[in-house]
């Protein structure tokens, strides 16, 4: 496969811009394609160092060069501004997370019109993503994440919950917070905070809706930014063995509360897929005219202290 992708067919645009010291290219490249990637992670958000990894490995594989951009605080106008001066450089492809449809419909109708194919990835729905007018969308159906992760809980015997979303913003993550209600068979109401992304102040946030609800029977959160300081709350209040806790993705923390029992199980999205896949069929597009015509779900999968051994070596670099 890595034979027949590097036979490449296309010509370099002379003088392609580069994005300077946020892209994870070393160098460039004298012959090949370019391709821009933009996600809406805050610099803080170490889940996506997973994706990077994966970016980094495809543009060595491939012989192309991938500008990874974000907007630094994680701020959405700043996104937009991001795939606005992407598409006027003119790259062979744009990769990007849909973190809030309104605010990228204006910038990727203009990728649009240029001819610039796009890959959505990460967060939206493929519904999004195609009225977007993208090629696919690579990511992890994020209602279906928690509502299978609600009926896990629900057949534990759960049937209350607090959902941390550290990114209330995105929909996705609203998403998330209604599935695991629907799968409980509850509607979502004020069990959903908004705790940010300051680890003391996911930390406080969690610490005070449980001293307001003692009888909270789970906790569910989107990710290591929440995770990590809910684990902390929890060890303060002790509370670990009162509490069903379950979390989307992984990192070396969560592995280790798995293995110890401290986090009943976590939802993975595999990363690595969405960072690596849309380089591949961008690659593939533009030297050959191959794009898959189906979208592409890179989740969910469900880790627990039973499979746990197999992925926690992984955990930060490639799950």
């Amino acid at each position: 496969m890595k034979t027949f992708l590097k036979k490449s067919t296309a010509l370099l645009v002379a003088g392609a811009a580069t994005f300077g010291a946020m892209s994870l290219s070393t160098s460039a490249y004298a012959e090949g394609e370019r391709f821009v990637f933009v996600s809406h992670a805050p610099d803080s958000d170490s889940w996506w160092n997973v994706i990077k990894n994966a970016v980094k490995q495809a543009s060595d594989d491939y012989d192309v060069q991938v500008d990874y951009r974000n907007p630094p605080t994680g701020d959405l106008a700043d996104m937009a501004r991001i795939i606005e001066q992407a598409i006027a450089t003119n790259p062979d492809g744009l990769i990007v997370s849909i973190a809030d449809f309104d605010t990228l419909e204006g910038p990727l109708a203009k990728a649009k019109k240029r001819g610039i194919p796009v890959i959505t990835m990460n967060s939206g729905t493929q519904e999004q993503s195609a009225a977007l007018g993208a090629e696919l969308h690579i990511g992890q159906p994020e209602f279906a994440a928690g509502l299978g992760a609600g009926q896990r809980a629900k057949a534990a015997g759960v049937k209350n919950f607090l959902c941390v979303n550290h990114y209330i913003m995105n929909p996705a993550s609203v998403e998330r917070c209604m599935g695991f209600a629907k799968g409980l068979g509850v509607e979502l109401g004020s069990q959903m905070i908004d705790s940010q992304t300051d680890p003391t102040n996911v930390e406080t946030k969690v610490s005070a809706y449980l001293r307001k609800n003692p009888n909270t029977q789970a906790i569910l959160t989107l990710g290591p930014t929440s995770a990590h300081p809910t684990l902390r709350a929890l060890e303060k209040n002790k509370m670990h063995d009162q509490v069903y806790f379950a979390t989307f993705d992984l990192s070396g923390e969560i592995s280790s509360a798995i293995k110890d029992g401290r986090i009943d199980f976590a939802i993975d999205q595999q990363p690595y897929l969405q960072g690596y896949l849309p380089i591949t069929f961008l690659t593939l597009n533009a030297r050959y005219g191959l794009m898959p015509s189906n979208d592409v779900n890179s989740g969910p999968g469900f880790i627990t202290k039973a499979n746990i051994d197999l992925v926690e070596k992984l955990a930060g670099e490639y799950r």
